[in-house]
């Protein structure tokens, strides 16, 4: 019996993990700060659509309720204020921290440079590459949402909840 009730811990940790997360999620966000929320979304939609006019890539992991922490200590911390400068100075392709994701927090980028968990779907499109395989793999081991910006296409793509949504416009980005 303490056999089974182990092997059903291991087989079920990811969904473990997700439902232990939304039992502490706050049920009301203040006014304030929903417009810093507005305001970060709107800086990383405009660097979004910069990036992708430029096909320059970029992936940015959105903390949600769970925590990303084992993913941010793979990148190099920044703790900045989100603004569209700095999104699109750190994924330019000169600099050191364009490679690999950044995590931001409740308007912080809290890391950039980070590695993340690739997805093992089968049915992913083969034109993907390391970026989307990478959101998507995110997508599937918390409740993150992760923005893609194709380097080959320019095409912008949200991953969350173990799905990928491919070439979105701006707007289509903002709602989401």
């Amino acid at each position: 019996l303490p056999i089974l009730g182990f092997g059903i811990i291991v087989v079920f940790q990811a969904e473990i993990r997700k439902g232990l997360a939304h039992l502490g999620r706050a049920p009301f966000l203040g006014g304030a700060a929903r417009r810093r929320q507005e305001e970060v979304v709107d800086e990383i939609v405009l660097a979004a659509t910069s990036l992708s006019s430029e096909r320059t890539g970029a992936i940015l992991a959105l903390e949600r309720e769970m925590g990303l922490r084992s993913y941010i200590e793979t990148g190099i911390n920044l703790d900045a204020v989100v603004t569209y400068d700095l999104l699109v100075s750190i994924f330019h392709p000169a600099t050191p921290l364009h490679d690999g994701a950044m995590v931001i927090q409740n308007g912080t980028v809290l890391a950039s440079g980070c590695l993340l968990p690739l997805s093992e779907q089968q049915d992913i499109r083969r034109s993907f590459g390391t970026r989307h395989r990478a959101a998507l793999g995110l997508s599937e081991e918390s409740d993150a949402i992760v923005l893609v910006v194709s380097e080959e296409s320019g095409a912008i793509s949200l991953a969350y909840d173990s799905k990928l949504y491919y070439n979105l416009t701006p707007r289509v980005v903002h709602r989401r």
